[in-house]
């Protein structure tokens, strides 16, 4: 029989939790997952280990809170947005989610790099991701839909956006390549985009 863990409902306690998620995030961003131990993240919360495994199980259970904690940084002002499609309009909100997408990638770029690199390695860690396009594709087709857009093949138009968007922010925020007018390129992206949710 497993452990019991501990889920705080005192303020102090919730504190402390957060922090260790928090210590966790840093670590893993800085030196990644495999080469932080649960000694490193409890001394980077300013909490002894026993705390650590007070509220988690494992390196792994706090793995599990930091993705949490990185998929609402990076969607909830996209999701956010998707509510604004009905009162401004596709065309208006395209530019939004691209700048979204490119300040998280901007502002998580370690964290980022140190997770999808485990996603080919960690089943656990890219059903996550799985989890997260499923749901950023049901509640766009459900924005749409409220907004009155109807389109053929919503879901596989709402695939093939993610994959433009992701790819022109790695592009704009990890590679930089000298001979890319990104001004222009990002036009092209925002163009394409219109046109795949366009009637």
């Amino acid at each position: 029989m497993g452990k019991e863990i501990r889920e705080p409902r005192q303020e102090r306690s919730i504190e402390k939790k957060n922090r260790i998620i928090r210590a966790g995030y840093e670590l893993f961003s800085e030196v990644g997952y495999y080469n932080t131990n649960t000694a490193e993240i409890a001394k980077r919360a300013g909490v002894s280990t026993g705390i650590v495994y007070g509220y988690f199980r494992d390196k792994k259970d706090i793995l599990t809170a930091v993705l949490t904690l990185y998929m609402d940084k990076i969607c909830e002002p996209i999701f956010g947005m998707f509510d604004d499609i009905s009162a401004s309009g596709i065309r208006e909100v395209i530019p939004k989610i691209l700048d979204s997408v490119i300040i998280a990638h901007r502002d998580n770029a370690k964290i980022h790099e140190a997770l999808h690199s485990m996603t080919h390695t960690d089943e656990e860690v890219n059903a996550a991701f799985i989890r997260l396009e499923d749901e950023i594709t049901s509640r766009l087709e459900s924005a749409l839909t409220e907004a009155g857009i109807g389109l053929d093949a919503p879901r596989e138009r709402i695939h093939f956006a993610m994959d433009v968007i992701q790819s022109f922010a790695h592009e704009y925020v990890y590679d930089h390549h000298e001979y890319i007018d990104y001004a222009k390129m990002r036009g092209i992206v925002t163009e394409t985009l219109y046109a795949l949710f366009a009637q």
